[in-house]
């Protein structure tokens, strides 16, 4: 077992890299990977799962050919911070296609959200229609994305 990880060994981390890198990966290229049968692989991979430690899989997309280049963060300051505004702010936020994360933090505002768009004019017809009209916002900042340095979903193991 781990010191990090008490619940996963050398292998089952292994597994999760490998599968972290490719996603797609055929349960004999993973056995081979982590020198083990395709039995045992995935029977790993079926715990790894039920556990909640792998959480789905699917294709990473290219934005920018598909429409969706511009890369917006804003920070939301609500009204108020009362429970029922966080629940219709969280609830609203759900249904909209054009906000990839939705944060709450703790600092100087309540939410910050990660958003895309084809480009500027898609970004300000996004926000006066949809974002400036979600439940209680009272105040946002947004911040147009020039470069993207670094973009990863995969986790240090």
């Amino acid at each position: 077992m781990s010191d990090v990880f008490p619940d996963l060994d050398r292998i089952d981390l292994k597994i999760l890299q490998v599968l972290q890198a490719d996603g797609r990966i055929s349960n004999l290229k993973l056995a081979e990977a982590v020198a083990l049968s395709p039995t045992a692989v995935l029977a790993r991979v079926q715990r790894l799962t039920r556990e909640g430690y792998i959480l789905g899989y699917e294709a990473r997309l290219d934005p920018v050919k598909l429409g969706a280049g511009m890369l917006v963060f804003v920070e939301v300051l609500l009204d108020r911070t009362t429970p029922n505004v966080f629940e219709a702010f969280k609830a609203a936020v759900q249904v909209q296609p054009q906000i990839l994360e939705c944060h709450m933090v703790a600092g100087g505002f309540d939410y910050l959200l990660k958003t895309r768009a084809a480009d500027m004019h898609a970004y300000r017809d996004f926000a006066g229609t949809v974002l400036w009209q979600l439940p209680g916002v009272r105040e946002t900042r947004t911040y147009a994305v020039m470069e993207e340095v670094k973009s990863t979903t995969r986790l240090a193991l």
